[in-house]
Protein backbone atom coordinates (compact mmCIF):
# COMPACT_ATOMS: atom_id res chain seq x y z
CA UNK A 1 0.00 0.00 0.00
CA UNK A 2 2.55 2.15 1.01
CA UNK A 3 4.07 1.49 -2.65
CA UNK A 4 1.16 2.28 -4.37
CA UNK A 5 0.59 5.61 -2.78
CA UNK A 6 4.19 6.62 -3.44
CA UNK A 7 4.14 5.89 -7.19
CA UNK A 8 0.68 7.58 -6.64
CA UNK A 9 2.19 10.92 -5.53
CA UNK A 10 5.49 11.00 -7.62
CA UNK A 11 2.89 10.40 -11.01
CA UNK A 12 1.11 13.43 -9.62
CA UNK A 13 4.15 15.28 -9.47
CA UNK A 14 5.33 14.57 -12.78
CA UNK A 15 1.99 16.00 -14.59
CA UNK A 16 2.65 19.44 -12.07
CA UNK A 17 5.76 19.45 -13.32
CA UNK A 18 5.33 22.39 -15.46
CA UNK A 19 9.02 23.15 -16.77
CA UNK A 20 9.37 19.43 -18.28
CA UNK A 21 6.59 20.45 -20.44
CA UNK A 22 7.90 24.11 -21.33
CA UNK A 23 11.08 22.44 -22.26
CA UNK A 24 9.18 19.92 -24.74
CA UNK A 25 6.75 22.44 -26.09
CA UNK A 26 10.06 24.49 -26.77
CA UNK A 27 11.76 21.50 -28.71
CA UNK A 28 8.19 21.63 -30.65
CA UNK A 29 8.93 25.19 -31.71
CA UNK A 30 12.62 24.61 -32.49
CA UNK A 31 11.44 21.59 -34.96
CA UNK A 32 9.29 23.26 -36.24
CA UNK A 33 6.47 21.23 -34.98
CA UNK A 34 4.01 24.12 -34.88
CA UNK A 35 1.19 26.29 -36.31
CA UNK A 36 0.92 29.50 -37.64
CA UNK A 37 -1.02 31.94 -35.72
CA UNK A 38 -3.11 35.64 -37.75
CA UNK A 39 -0.65 37.58 -36.06
CA UNK A 40 2.43 35.65 -37.75
CA UNK A 41 3.59 33.92 -34.51
CA UNK A 42 3.57 30.49 -33.94
CA UNK A 43 1.85 27.64 -31.73
CA UNK A 44 3.38 24.09 -30.84
CA UNK A 45 1.31 21.31 -32.28
CA UNK A 46 -0.82 19.35 -29.28
CA UNK A 47 0.70 16.26 -28.90
CA UNK A 48 0.77 13.34 -26.37
CA UNK A 49 3.80 13.11 -23.82
CA UNK A 50 4.85 9.72 -24.38
CA UNK A 51 4.13 6.92 -27.47
CA UNK A 52 1.28 4.40 -28.21
CA UNK A 53 2.14 0.83 -28.06
CA UNK A 54 1.16 -1.18 -31.21
CA UNK A 55 1.70 -5.09 -31.74
CA UNK A 56 5.03 -5.75 -34.31
CA UNK A 57 2.91 -7.75 -36.11
CA UNK A 58 0.13 -5.72 -37.02
CA UNK A 59 2.59 -2.62 -38.02
CA UNK A 60 4.43 -5.05 -40.17
CA UNK A 61 0.81 -5.99 -41.67
CA UNK A 62 0.51 -2.39 -42.60
CA UNK A 63 3.34 -1.22 -43.85
CA UNK A 64 3.02 -4.38 -46.34
CA UNK A 65 -0.64 -3.87 -47.22
CA UNK A 66 -0.51 -0.14 -47.91
CA UNK A 67 1.69 0.04 -51.00
CA UNK A 68 -0.88 -3.02 -52.08
CA UNK A 69 -3.44 -0.09 -51.83
CA UNK A 70 -1.45 2.62 -53.40
CA UNK A 71 -0.47 0.48 -56.30
CA UNK A 72 -3.92 0.09 -56.88
CA UNK A 73 -4.88 3.78 -55.97
CA UNK A 74 -2.52 4.61 -58.79
CA UNK A 75 -3.43 2.06 -61.53
CA UNK A 76 -7.04 2.86 -60.95
CA UNK A 77 -6.50 7.18 -61.49
CA UNK A 78 -5.34 6.15 -64.54
CA UNK A 79 -7.83 4.19 -65.63
CA UNK A 80 -9.85 7.11 -67.38
CA UNK A 81 -13.21 5.11 -68.79
CA UNK A 82 -13.69 3.59 -65.34
CA UNK A 83 -13.54 6.95 -63.16
CA UNK A 84 -15.58 8.29 -65.69
CA UNK A 85 -18.20 5.48 -65.80
CA UNK A 86 -18.29 4.90 -62.12
CA UNK A 87 -18.06 8.16 -60.98
CA UNK A 88 -20.91 10.13 -62.59
CA UNK A 89 -23.76 9.69 -60.80
CA UNK A 90 -21.63 10.75 -57.55
CA UNK A 91 -20.38 13.85 -59.56
CA UNK A 92 -23.96 14.59 -60.99
CA UNK A 93 -24.84 14.99 -56.58
CA UNK A 94 -21.75 16.72 -55.73
CA UNK A 95 -20.89 19.96 -57.53
CA UNK A 96 -17.70 20.50 -56.58
CA UNK A 97 -16.38 16.66 -57.52
CA UNK A 98 -18.67 17.29 -61.17
CA UNK A 99 -16.55 20.33 -62.05
CA UNK A 100 -13.62 17.84 -61.34
CA UNK A 101 -15.09 15.56 -63.37
CA UNK A 102 -15.49 18.20 -66.52
CA UNK A 103 -11.63 19.67 -65.55
CA UNK A 104 -10.75 15.37 -65.78
CA UNK A 105 -12.63 14.92 -69.34
CA UNK A 106 -10.76 18.08 -70.41
CA UNK A 107 -7.90 16.47 -69.72
CA UNK A 108 -8.22 12.98 -70.83
CA UNK A 109 -11.19 13.29 -73.27
CA UNK A 110 -13.80 10.68 -72.57
CA UNK A 111 -13.88 7.13 -73.74
CA UNK A 112 -14.93 7.87 -77.61
CA UNK A 113 -12.66 10.46 -77.91
CA UNK A 114 -9.52 9.79 -75.43
CA UNK A 115 -6.42 12.05 -75.07
CA UNK A 116 -3.05 11.61 -73.80
CA UNK A 117 -2.17 13.32 -71.04
CA UNK A 118 1.43 14.53 -70.75
CA UNK A 119 1.87 15.33 -67.19
CA UNK A 120 3.55 12.21 -65.18
CA UNK A 121 1.77 10.95 -61.65
CA UNK A 122 3.62 11.52 -58.23
CA UNK A 123 1.02 9.51 -55.73
CA UNK A 124 2.09 10.76 -52.12
CA UNK A 125 -0.46 8.86 -50.29
CA UNK A 126 -1.92 8.84 -46.86
CA UNK A 127 -3.81 6.02 -46.06
CA UNK A 128 -5.65 6.09 -42.37
CA UNK A 129 -6.19 3.22 -40.53
CA UNK A 130 -7.78 2.15 -36.87
CA UNK A 131 -6.96 -0.59 -35.28
CA UNK A 132 -10.64 -2.10 -34.19
CA UNK A 133 -10.90 -4.20 -31.37
CA UNK A 134 -13.03 -7.04 -33.04
CA UNK A 135 -11.92 -6.94 -36.84
CA UNK A 136 -8.66 -5.43 -36.64
CA UNK A 137 -6.96 -2.72 -38.77
CA UNK A 138 -8.91 -1.20 -41.14
CA UNK A 139 -8.89 2.07 -43.76
CA UNK A 140 -10.81 5.14 -43.03
CA UNK A 141 -9.83 7.00 -45.67
CA UNK A 142 -7.27 7.18 -48.70
CA UNK A 143 -5.76 10.86 -48.74
CA UNK A 144 -4.13 11.54 -52.42
CA UNK A 145 -4.32 15.26 -52.49
CA UNK A 146 -2.80 17.52 -49.70
CA UNK A 147 -1.79 14.91 -47.32
CA UNK A 148 0.07 16.76 -45.15
CA UNK A 149 1.72 16.33 -42.13
CA UNK A 150 3.93 13.47 -43.06
CA UNK A 151 7.38 15.64 -41.68
CA UNK A 152 5.62 16.18 -37.95
CA UNK A 153 5.10 12.18 -38.17
CA UNK A 154 8.69 11.96 -37.93
CA UNK A 155 9.39 14.74 -36.19
CA UNK A 156 6.73 13.20 -33.53
CA UNK A 157 8.96 10.19 -33.26
CA UNK A 158 12.24 12.65 -32.63
CA UNK A 159 10.16 14.45 -30.15
CA UNK A 160 9.52 11.19 -28.05
CA UNK A 161 13.08 9.69 -28.36
CA UNK A 162 14.06 13.33 -26.83
CA UNK A 163 11.49 12.61 -24.33
CA UNK A 164 13.20 9.50 -22.92
CA UNK A 165 16.73 10.27 -23.10
CA UNK A 166 15.79 13.92 -21.39
CA UNK A 167 13.56 12.49 -18.63
CA UNK A 168 14.22 8.96 -18.67
CA UNK A 169 11.83 8.01 -15.58
CA UNK A 170 8.66 10.24 -16.61
CA UNK A 171 9.22 8.88 -19.85
CA UNK A 172 8.74 5.34 -18.58
CA UNK A 173 5.82 6.51 -16.24
CA UNK A 174 3.74 7.45 -19.03
CA UNK A 175 4.77 5.28 -21.90
CA UNK A 176 2.24 2.42 -22.39
CA UNK A 177 4.89 -0.28 -22.41
CA UNK A 178 8.24 0.25 -21.33
CA UNK A 179 9.53 -2.11 -22.80
CA UNK A 180 8.64 -1.62 -26.55
CA UNK A 181 10.47 -0.32 -29.07
CA UNK A 182 10.29 2.68 -31.15
CA UNK A 183 8.86 1.97 -34.69
CA UNK A 184 11.20 3.61 -37.13
CA UNK A 185 10.05 6.80 -39.02
CA UNK A 186 12.17 8.80 -41.98
CA UNK A 187 8.65 10.32 -43.02
CA UNK A 188 10.28 13.19 -44.00
CA UNK A 189 13.02 12.00 -45.65
CA UNK A 190 11.40 9.37 -47.49
CA UNK A 191 8.91 12.04 -49.09
CA UNK A 192 12.12 14.35 -49.98
CA UNK A 193 13.51 11.69 -51.45
CA UNK A 194 10.29 10.65 -53.74
CA UNK A 195 9.85 13.99 -54.83
CA UNK A 196 13.63 14.49 -55.81
CA UNK A 197 13.61 11.45 -57.69
CA UNK A 198 10.76 12.73 -59.66
CA UNK A 199 12.02 16.10 -60.06
CA UNK A 200 15.49 14.36 -61.40
CA UNK A 201 13.60 11.97 -63.55
CA UNK A 202 11.35 15.41 -65.52
CA UNK A 203 15.00 16.81 -65.50
CA UNK A 204 16.96 14.05 -67.28
CA UNK A 205 13.83 12.92 -69.86
CA UNK A 206 12.34 16.33 -71.12
CA UNK A 207 16.16 18.21 -70.04
CA UNK A 208 16.55 22.04 -69.10
CA UNK A 209 14.99 24.46 -71.23
CA UNK A 210 17.26 27.27 -73.36
CA UNK A 211 18.51 29.44 -71.21
CA UNK A 212 17.42 28.22 -67.96
CA UNK A 213 19.61 27.34 -64.84
CA UNK A 214 19.53 23.52 -64.45
CA UNK A 215 18.11 23.57 -60.45
CA UNK A 216 15.54 21.55 -59.78
CA UNK A 217 12.19 23.13 -59.21
CA UNK A 218 9.27 21.63 -56.75
CA UNK A 219 6.19 23.80 -56.90
CA UNK A 220 4.02 23.72 -53.86
CA UNK A 221 0.70 24.49 -54.95
CA UNK A 222 -0.84 26.56 -51.25
CA UNK A 223 -3.90 28.08 -49.93
CA UNK A 224 -4.07 31.80 -49.13
CA UNK A 225 -2.92 32.89 -45.40
CA UNK A 226 -3.07 29.18 -44.60
CA UNK A 227 -1.44 28.17 -41.25
CA UNK A 228 0.10 24.65 -41.94
CA UNK A 229 3.30 26.17 -43.28
CA UNK A 230 5.95 25.28 -41.17
CA UNK A 231 5.31 21.13 -41.90
CA UNK A 232 5.82 22.57 -45.55
CA UNK A 233 8.82 24.23 -44.70
CA UNK A 234 10.25 21.22 -43.29
CA UNK A 235 9.68 19.70 -46.33
CA UNK A 236 11.42 22.23 -48.37
CA UNK A 237 14.61 22.37 -46.30
CA UNK A 238 14.97 18.63 -47.13
CA UNK A 239 14.72 18.88 -50.87
CA UNK A 240 17.26 21.29 -50.55
CA UNK A 241 19.91 19.06 -49.10
CA UNK A 242 19.11 16.88 -52.25
CA UNK A 243 19.63 19.76 -54.80
CA UNK A 244 15.73 20.86 -55.41
CA UNK A 245 14.34 24.49 -55.08
CA UNK A 246 10.67 25.33 -53.46
CA UNK A 247 8.45 27.67 -54.40
CA UNK A 248 4.87 28.13 -53.16
CA UNK A 249 2.03 30.05 -55.01
CA UNK A 250 -1.84 30.35 -54.59
CA UNK A 251 -3.94 29.23 -58.05
CA UNK A 252 -4.85 32.84 -58.07
CA UNK A 253 -0.97 33.82 -58.55
CA UNK A 254 -0.23 31.24 -61.13
CA UNK A 255 -3.18 32.02 -63.15
CA UNK A 256 -1.12 34.56 -64.57
CA UNK A 257 2.64 33.18 -64.07
CA UNK A 258 2.46 30.37 -65.95
CA UNK A 259 3.53 29.52 -69.65
CA UNK A 260 4.37 26.66 -72.07
CA UNK A 261 8.20 26.33 -72.58
CA UNK A 262 10.64 24.30 -75.46
CA UNK A 263 9.50 20.63 -75.25
CA UNK A 264 6.16 21.43 -73.41
CA UNK A 265 7.92 22.16 -70.30
CA UNK A 266 5.83 23.96 -67.57
CA UNK A 267 7.23 27.39 -66.93
CA UNK A 268 6.85 29.53 -63.75
CA UNK A 269 7.72 33.34 -64.57
CA UNK A 270 10.35 34.73 -62.90
CA UNK A 271 11.35 31.20 -62.19
CA UNK A 272 12.29 28.44 -64.72
CA UNK A 273 10.75 24.95 -65.70
CA UNK A 274 8.98 23.52 -63.15
CA UNK A 275 9.57 19.90 -62.73
CA UNK A 276 7.32 18.82 -60.00
CA UNK A 277 4.05 20.41 -58.67
CA UNK A 278 2.42 19.33 -55.48
CA UNK A 279 -1.37 20.55 -54.68
CA UNK A 280 -1.73 21.30 -51.17
CA UNK A 281 -4.95 22.97 -52.06
CA UNK A 282 -7.33 21.98 -54.45
CA UNK A 283 -9.19 19.96 -52.35
CA UNK A 284 -12.21 22.72 -51.67
CA UNK A 285 -14.17 25.10 -54.35
CA UNK A 286 -12.58 27.92 -51.94
CA UNK A 287 -9.21 26.92 -53.43
CA UNK A 288 -10.40 28.28 -56.71
CA UNK A 289 -12.36 31.27 -56.21
CA UNK A 290 -11.39 34.29 -56.97
CA UNK A 291 -13.56 37.34 -56.26
CA UNK A 292 -11.69 39.78 -58.08
CA UNK A 293 -12.89 38.01 -61.12
CA UNK A 294 -16.13 38.29 -60.69
CA UNK A 295 -16.81 35.32 -63.23
CA UNK A 296 -20.28 34.53 -64.15
CA UNK A 297 -19.61 30.78 -63.56
CA UNK A 298 -17.61 30.56 -60.35
CA UNK A 299 -14.23 29.29 -60.11
CA UNK A 300 -13.95 28.47 -63.77
CA UNK A 301 -10.14 30.39 -64.33
CA UNK A 302 -8.48 28.85 -61.32
CA UNK A 303 -9.72 25.41 -61.67
CA UNK A 304 -8.01 25.98 -65.56
CA UNK A 305 -5.10 26.39 -64.25
CA UNK A 306 -4.90 23.18 -62.72
CA UNK A 307 -5.76 21.43 -66.48
CA UNK A 308 -2.82 24.03 -67.77
CA UNK A 309 -0.46 22.12 -65.37
CA UNK A 310 -1.23 18.55 -66.41
CA UNK A 311 -1.08 19.30 -70.31
CA UNK A 312 2.68 19.71 -69.32
CA UNK A 313 5.65 17.32 -69.05
CA UNK A 314 6.13 17.79 -65.43
CA UNK A 315 5.40 15.41 -62.57
CA UNK A 316 1.89 16.05 -60.74
CA UNK A 317 0.64 15.25 -56.98
CA UNK A 318 -2.13 15.02 -57.39
CA UNK A 319 -3.50 14.83 -60.82
CA UNK A 320 -7.29 15.38 -60.81
CA UNK A 321 -7.41 11.68 -61.44
CA UNK A 322 -5.50 11.15 -58.56
CA UNK A 323 -8.33 13.54 -56.32
CA UNK A 324 -10.87 10.96 -57.94
CA UNK A 325 -9.33 7.71 -57.27
CA UNK A 326 -8.99 8.99 -53.59
CA UNK A 327 -12.91 9.92 -53.20
CA UNK A 328 -14.83 8.85 -50.58
CA UNK A 329 -17.57 7.12 -53.29
CA UNK A 330 -14.14 5.44 -55.02
CA UNK A 331 -13.09 3.84 -51.81
CA UNK A 332 -17.35 2.36 -51.53
CA UNK A 333 -16.94 1.10 -55.00
CA UNK A 334 -13.59 -0.39 -54.38
CA UNK A 335 -14.52 -1.81 -50.92
CA UNK A 336 -17.96 -3.31 -52.78
CA UNK A 337 -15.81 -5.50 -55.00
CA UNK A 338 -14.68 -8.76 -54.62
CA UNK A 339 -10.89 -9.52 -54.85
CA UNK A 340 -11.48 -11.01 -58.41
CA UNK A 341 -12.59 -7.83 -59.38
CA UNK A 342 -9.73 -6.18 -57.92
CA UNK A 343 -7.07 -8.12 -59.89
CA UNK A 344 -8.50 -6.27 -63.06
CA UNK A 345 -6.22 -3.73 -62.02
CA UNK A 346 -2.98 -6.13 -62.41
CA UNK A 347 -3.31 -7.33 -58.01
CA UNK A 348 -2.29 -11.00 -57.77
CA UNK A 349 -5.29 -12.80 -56.05
CA UNK A 350 -3.21 -12.65 -52.42
CA UNK A 351 -2.76 -9.21 -53.10
CA UNK A 352 -6.33 -8.32 -53.48
CA UNK A 353 -7.16 -10.65 -50.56
CA UNK A 354 -5.00 -8.53 -48.29
CA UNK A 355 -6.18 -5.43 -49.55
CA UNK A 356 -10.25 -6.96 -49.24
CA UNK A 357 -9.21 -7.62 -46.15
CA UNK A 358 -8.46 -3.78 -44.68
CA UNK A 359 -11.37 -2.44 -46.60
CA UNK A 360 -14.17 -1.44 -43.87
CA UNK A 361 -17.94 -2.00 -44.97
CA UNK A 362 -19.39 0.45 -46.76
CA UNK A 363 -22.75 1.22 -48.48
CA UNK A 364 -24.37 3.51 -50.81
CA UNK A 365 -27.13 5.69 -50.04
CA UNK A 366 -30.93 5.06 -51.69
CA UNK A 367 -33.79 5.20 -50.49
CA UNK A 368 -33.95 1.14 -49.47
CA UNK A 369 -31.15 1.42 -47.70
CA UNK A 370 -31.83 4.79 -45.86
CA UNK A 371 -35.09 2.42 -45.06
CA UNK A 372 -33.06 -0.46 -43.68
CA UNK A 373 -31.08 1.67 -41.24
CA UNK A 374 -34.09 3.70 -39.56
CA UNK A 375 -35.27 0.13 -39.36
CA UNK A 376 -32.91 -2.13 -38.67
CA UNK A 377 -29.69 -0.96 -38.26
CA UNK A 378 -27.20 -0.77 -35.12
CA UNK A 379 -26.98 3.91 -35.05
CA UNK A 380 -23.89 3.28 -33.16
CA UNK A 381 -21.98 1.22 -35.76
CA UNK A 382 -22.08 3.71 -38.91
CA UNK A 383 -20.65 7.20 -40.29
CA UNK A 384 -22.42 9.02 -42.56
CA UNK A 385 -19.58 10.49 -44.85
CA UNK A 386 -19.60 13.00 -48.15
CA UNK A 387 -16.91 13.48 -50.56
CA UNK A 388 -15.54 16.63 -48.08
CA UNK A 389 -12.11 16.46 -47.52
CA UNK A 390 -10.49 17.41 -43.79
CA UNK A 391 -12.79 17.38 -40.33
CA UNK A 392 -16.02 18.27 -40.06
CA UNK A 393 -17.97 16.00 -42.55
CA UNK A 394 -19.12 13.08 -41.06
CA UNK A 395 -22.24 12.05 -38.80
CA UNK A 396 -22.57 9.93 -36.18
CA UNK A 397 -25.04 7.81 -34.41
CA UNK A 398 -28.39 9.11 -33.93
CA UNK A 399 -27.79 12.12 -35.60
CA UNK A 400 -27.41 10.15 -39.09
CA UNK A 401 -31.27 9.60 -39.65
CA UNK A 402 -32.19 13.08 -38.91
CA UNK A 403 -29.37 13.99 -41.96
CA UNK A 404 -30.45 11.24 -44.33
CA UNK A 405 -33.89 12.81 -43.37
CA UNK A 406 -32.88 15.90 -44.86
CA UNK A 407 -30.75 14.59 -48.08
CA UNK A 408 -33.13 15.42 -50.92
CA UNK A 409 -32.88 12.13 -53.70
CA UNK A 410 -30.55 14.35 -55.92
CA UNK A 411 -28.11 14.54 -53.34
CA UNK A 412 -27.81 10.92 -52.34
CA UNK A 413 -24.56 9.94 -54.32
CA UNK A 414 -22.82 12.19 -52.72
CA UNK A 415 -22.93 10.60 -49.52
CA UNK A 416 -22.38 7.21 -48.15
CA UNK A 417 -22.31 5.02 -44.80
CA UNK A 418 -19.33 3.40 -43.50
CA UNK A 419 -18.84 0.73 -40.93
CA UNK A 420 -18.07 3.06 -37.66
CA UNK A 421 -14.00 1.77 -35.88
CA UNK A 422 -13.95 1.22 -32.18
CA UNK A 423 -9.94 1.47 -31.80
CA UNK A 424 -8.24 0.01 -29.32
CA UNK A 425 -7.88 2.10 -26.05
CA UNK A 426 -4.62 2.43 -24.23
CA UNK A 427 -3.76 0.52 -21.73
CA UNK A 428 -2.30 3.48 -19.50
CA UNK A 429 -3.47 7.18 -19.20
CA UNK A 430 -1.26 9.53 -20.68
CA UNK A 431 -0.32 13.68 -20.72
CA UNK A 432 -2.19 15.28 -23.72
CA UNK A 433 -0.31 18.77 -24.06
CA UNK A 434 -2.58 21.45 -25.35
CA UNK A 435 -1.99 25.65 -25.29
CA UNK A 436 0.64 24.91 -22.51
CA UNK A 437 -2.22 22.82 -20.37
CA UNK A 438 -1.72 19.66 -19.41
CA UNK A 439 -4.71 17.02 -19.32
CA UNK A 440 -5.05 13.32 -18.26
CA UNK A 441 -6.72 11.30 -20.65
CA UNK A 442 -7.16 7.77 -19.89
CA UNK A 443 -9.25 6.53 -23.25
CA UNK A 444 -6.84 7.56 -25.45
CA UNK A 445 -7.01 5.70 -28.96
CA UNK A 446 -5.45 6.71 -32.28
CA UNK A 447 -5.68 7.20 -35.77
CA UNK A 448 -2.50 5.71 -37.89
CA UNK A 449 -1.65 7.32 -41.41
CA UNK A 450 0.77 5.45 -43.28
CA UNK A 451 2.55 7.28 -45.76
CA UNK A 452 3.94 6.13 -50.13
CA UNK A 453 5.26 7.47 -52.82
CA UNK A 454 4.83 6.39 -56.13
CA UNK A 455 5.95 7.82 -59.50
CA UNK A 456 4.34 6.91 -62.95
CA UNK A 457 3.24 3.72 -61.56
CA UNK A 458 6.21 2.71 -59.41
CA UNK A 459 7.53 2.89 -55.87
CA UNK A 460 10.31 5.59 -55.23
CA UNK A 461 10.89 5.12 -51.69
CA UNK A 462 14.00 2.77 -50.24
CA UNK A 463 11.05 0.38 -48.86
CA UNK A 464 9.39 -0.43 -51.65
CA UNK A 465 7.08 2.91 -51.36
CA UNK A 466 6.04 2.68 -48.03
CA UNK A 467 7.30 6.24 -46.68
CA UNK A 468 6.90 6.84 -42.87
CA UNK A 469 3.80 7.31 -40.84
CA UNK A 470 1.60 9.70 -39.06
CA UNK A 471 -0.02 9.38 -35.62
CA UNK A 472 -2.77 11.40 -34.72
CA UNK A 473 -4.67 10.33 -30.96
CA UNK A 474 -7.77 11.67 -29.35
CA UNK A 475 -10.30 10.49 -26.09
CA UNK A 476 -12.37 7.86 -27.20
CA UNK A 477 -15.55 10.30 -26.97
CA UNK A 478 -14.34 12.75 -29.46
CA UNK A 479 -15.95 12.47 -32.98
CA UNK A 480 -12.89 14.96 -34.93
CA UNK A 481 -9.58 13.80 -34.35
CA UNK A 482 -7.89 16.43 -36.48
CA UNK A 483 -4.66 18.25 -35.40
CA UNK A 484 -6.68 21.44 -36.44
CA UNK A 485 -10.26 20.65 -36.47
CA UNK A 486 -10.15 18.50 -33.71
CA UNK A 487 -9.01 16.85 -30.63
CA UNK A 488 -6.43 15.47 -32.17
CA UNK A 489 -2.70 15.24 -30.97
CA UNK A 490 0.37 14.17 -32.24
CA UNK A 491 1.74 10.63 -31.53
CA UNK A 492 4.11 8.25 -32.32
CA UNK A 493 4.01 4.27 -31.96
CA UNK A 494 6.64 2.17 -30.20
CA UNK A 495 6.64 -1.91 -30.84
CA UNK A 496 6.22 -5.21 -28.75
CA UNK A 497 6.24 -8.62 -29.91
Amino acid sequence: MKTSILKKQRVEEQFLNTRTVDEVCEWQIMHGVAIKNSDGTARYCPFSIAPMTMKRRVFEHLKTVTPMLTNLISKVSEDMPFLQSSLSSMANADPFFGRLMKMHAQIHGTEAAPKTALRKPLLLMRTDFMDDRQQGAKVIEFNGIAAGMGPFGQRANEMHDYMRRQWPEIYRDWVESPAAIPADNACLEQLAHGIATAAQDIRATYGTPTGQQEQRTFLMVVQKHEDNVYDQHLLEVALQQRGVRTVRRTFDQLSSQLSTGENLRLILKDIGAVDVVYLRAGYQYSDYFAPELREANCCHTLSQTRVFIEQHNVAVNATVGQQLATSKTMQMILTMMTAQELMHWGLSEEDATLVKSVLADMLPIHAEAIAWFNRDAEKREWVLKNQGEGGGHCVFGDDISAKLAALKSEDYDAWALMQRLYPHERERPTIAVRNGEQTLVDDLVSEIGLFTAYFDGKPVTDFEGYAGYLVRSKPAKENEGGIHSGKGILDSITLID
